[in-house]
């Protein structure tokens, strides 16, 4: 730059620019002169507008949980209420009947899967659903810090627990309902202990499946497992068979006996008896009785007898019928004689010489 020379800029004009401007902002945001008066009336609205920021209104669905300084003073039921106004006071809104659901979907709380060792020493992956709600406000929101996480923890916790005390057929099958139950109870149990103020409405069992890399070896198993129950049942139904049949035919042979038994008894008492009545009758007249047991004992006799007897001597004994008809006697086949001879017609019959 050559000496003498003076530079010129633009600074002097802007400086003058922006004080303009300054001045005219001044002039447009200047509040307008007001009295001791107007000061109290704007102070009086201020704090009636204070005072009424302290009305609320409590939904069907909520409950008002009331604060003072931090510290809970009351719960209020729905519908309007007042509580002082903040800083001093508040009011929180928790709502009640609002149902809350979480999923495990494959991860635990503390970052890994949902393996779990059965009662039997088995893993399964089980995937779980929680629904709850809150039935005490003041619990769920000062009981303990983060409920929902704590809710999280404790359902593992509950299934884990569960799962361990029962066999790995019995979450696969139809009992995974029944283990969902119990992971309800176990849950609210925990809950209700760590004063959470949380109602757990359902735990369900959403997957239950062994690992991945031992699933094929496991359905085997299970495929030998139903062999092994629908042959256990084929031996029942043969047992349940045969058996009442059985027992049948023993109950047949057991009637039989028992009515040859009282057969034999009747009869062998009516011997006794028959036997009883002849030797009392023997004892009343010896004579005839011994007379008429030859003469019955010699039809008896006689009657099947195939040849004719007949008295030679020709003697007749009173009494005595002389002719006894005892039947044709057999032909005879000689050499001789091969027709059958006429039987000679019959005589009188010879009685003993002597009776008994």
């Amino acid at each position: 730059m050559p000496d003498g020379h003076v530079e010129t800029t633009d600074t002097e004009p802007a400086d003058g620019i922006l004080a303009a401007a300054a001045r005219h902002a001044g002039s447009v945001l200047r509040l307008p002169r007001v009295g001791r008066r107007g000061v109290l009336l704007l102070g009086a609205f201020a704090l009636l507008a204070w005072a009424a920021s302290g009305i609320y209104k409590v939904g069907p669905d909520e409950r008002g949980i009331v604060l003072r300084f931090g510290r809970w003073v009351g719960t209020d039921e729905p519908g309007l209420h007042y509580h002082l106004p903040y800083p001093i006071g508040a009011v929180l809104l928790p709502k009640m009947t609002a149902v809350n659901e979480f999923r495990s979907n494959g991860a635990t709380t503390r970052g890994g899967t949902n393996r779990m060792l059965t009662g039997d020493e088995n893993i399964v992956e089980a995937d779980y659903s929680v629904s709850w709600k809150i039935n005490d406000a003041r619990a769920f929101l000062f009981g303990v810090q983060d409920p929902e996480d704590v809710t999280r923890m404790a359902a593992e916790t509950a299934v884990r627990e569960v799962i361990g005390r029962n066999p790995i057929l019995a979450a696969l099958s139809d009992r995974r309902q029944q283990i969902a139950d119990e992971a309800r109870e176990e849950l609210q149990r925990l809950l209700d202990s760590y004063g959470a103020g949380i109602q757990v409405i359902q735990v369900q069992l959403q997957r239950v499946d062994p690992p991945a890399a031992v699933i094929d070896a496991f359905n085997d198993v299970q495929r030998a497992r139903a062999d092994q129950v629908r042959a256990r049942n084929e031996a029942e139904a043969y047992r349940n068979d045969i058996l009442p049949r059985a027992r049948g035919a023993a109950d047949d042979i057991v009637q039989q006996a028992e009515a040859y038994k009282a057969q034999a008894i009747d009869q062998a008492k009516g011997e006794v008896d028959a036997f009883l009545a002849a030797y009392q009758a023997y004892l009343q007249a010896p004579e005839v009785f011994s007379w008429r047991t030859y003469l019955d004992s010699m039809d008896d006799l006689l009657r099947r007898a195939s040849r004719v007897v007949v008295d030679a001597s020709g003697k007749d004994m009173t009494g005595v019928v002389p002719y006894m008809p005892l039947g044709e006697p057999p032909a005879r086949h000689t050499a001789e004689a091969p027709a059958a001879a006429t039987p000679a017609p019959p005589t009188q019959a010879t009685q003993p010489a002597a009776r008994p």
